[in-house]
């Protein structure tokens, strides 16, 4: 088989940013009717490009604000884009979620608003509920992100933090009818987790809240602590009528995009193995999936070369050391760590929004000889793990994967690729 292992591995992640790009998914989910006047709010990595769209179909009057990452910005005319920072929120995302919320309130059951959802959402559109500083809700941020919690836990305590989170944006809009339309970067695609449920009910506690931060031995101030052992602080429940007339539709998931991969894997000749939305700590996972790619090769079970590895989903990273890198990474470099060089076994781990972590680079790749051609370099993957350095480690290998911002967000991407004739190299 004559194929180019890191050209076929950079077609996969692009196929799997594709199938989830506004551009390709969200006018089919739009109103029939697209008459009349519509007021578009929205938030997140893909916010910009979503806006886009609704302007391109929608027929009759259009306005709005929506709230994306800086540099994932894209030029609307009837749209307000304005960008802020992720993942710790800063002042112009406090700005804009004070505005979004006064566009949204005193409206009559004749308005229509359509809310337009991504991963990214809850740093970008951060409003502290009352008594709560912007400068409490960045240093329990942080903490969150260094702490290792998933996805799940930071949006929970992020959701009983907030004046617009858990339901209450979609509280504010009552008695407009409220279309939301969102993509998802979370594992198992919770509506109530996807940028911490703006719109939808939320079922979970302030008590909860208050144990995730337990557990993972964050210190707060007394007033957040005040706060979250108030009645105040619960976000609106399933079954309050402030939210019968709001609807939620996913319209791009992770799934789709390990799919559309797997078709491209499927045209080039390798068989795809989906392992589907994944969490827990990146090095851990590589771990797993180091493991499986070294069966394949070995034994050829599961499955037989050549073939490719798929998984998305969340990974997290517990930061020890002062290195850069996001969690593709990360987990990238324990992959290599893992493996040694396994002969004819390569990998790409990248963000599908084009930003791993809080860096430049989507991800890396991995090669054979990776390994080999860092120890020459006087690199140690080991040490560099230690380190949390999956950056500087693929950056001295060249090895980094820079896209740019891409305009949607399902969160990673990861592809192994094992060539037939590892089997006998091995």
């Amino acid at each position: 088989m004559s194929v180019d292992p890191q050209h076929l591995l950079r077609e996969l992640f692009a196929t799997a940013i594709d199938a989830a790009h506004p551009q390709q998914v969200l006018e089919a989910y739009l109103p029939k009717d697209r008459s009349g006047r519509v007021i578009v709010i929205g938030a997140g990595k893909a916010a910009a490009a979503m806006a886009q769209v609704v302007e391109r179909c929608w027929q009759g009057e259009v306005s709005g604000l929506v709230v994306t990452r800086y540099g994932h910005g894209a030029p609307c005319e009837k749209i307000e884009v304005v960008e802020a920072a992720h993942p710790v929120p800063d002042a112009a995302g406090l700005a804009v979620a004070k505005r979004v919320l006064d566009l949204v309130s005193n409206l009559s059951e004749d308005d229509r608003v359509i809310f337009l959802l991504s991963g990214g959402g809850s740093a970008l559109l951060a409003l502290p509920a009352e008594g709560i500083t912007l400068a409490d809700k960045q240093s329990i941020n942080k903490a969150l992100l260094k702490s290792g919690a998933t996805i799940g836990e930071m949006n929970c305590v992020r959701k009983h933090l907030s004046a617009i989170k858990g339901g209450r944006l979609g509280k504010a809009c009552w008695p407009a009818t409220v279309y939301t339309y969102a993509i998802s970067d979370v594992p198992g695609d919770l509506a109530t987790v996807i940028a911490s449920g703006p719109t939808v009910a939320d079922p979970s506690t302030s008590a909860e809240a208050l144990a995730i931060l337990k557990r993972y031995s964050i210190e707060v101030p007394a007033s957040v602590r005040t706060w979250l052992q108030s009645p105040e602080s619960e976000t609106v429940k399933p079954g309050d009528p402030s939210l019968a007339r709001s609807h939620f539709q996913l319209i791009a998931r992770p799934q789709q995009s390990l799919e559309a991969a797997a078709v491209k894997c499927r045209q080039a000749g390798f068989s795809p193995l989906i392992l589907g939305d994944l969490e827990g700590e990146s090095r851990e996972v590589a771990k797993v999936h180091a493991g499986i790619a070294r069966q394949i090769v070995l034994h050829g079970q599961p499955l037989a070369a050549p073939c490719v590895i798929l998984s998305g989903g969340e990974t997290t990273v517990t930061v020890r050391g002062n290195g850069r890198g996001g969690r593709n990474a990360e987990f990238l470099l324990s992959l290599t760590d893992s493996l040694k060089g396994l002969p004819g076994v390569y990998a790409l781990a990248g963000d599908t929004d084009g930003i791993d972590g809080s860096e430049d680079n989507a991800g890396a790749i991995m090669t054979p000889d990776s390994y080999a051609r860092a120890v020459a370099l006087g690199l140690s993957a080991s040490d560099e793990l230690d380190n949390n350095n999956g950056y500087g480690y693929f950056e001295a290998l060249d090895a980094l994967i820079v896209t740019e911002p891409t305009r949607t967000n399902v969160n990673d991407f990861r592809a192994i690729l094992i060539l037939e004739s590892t089997k006998n190299d091995a």
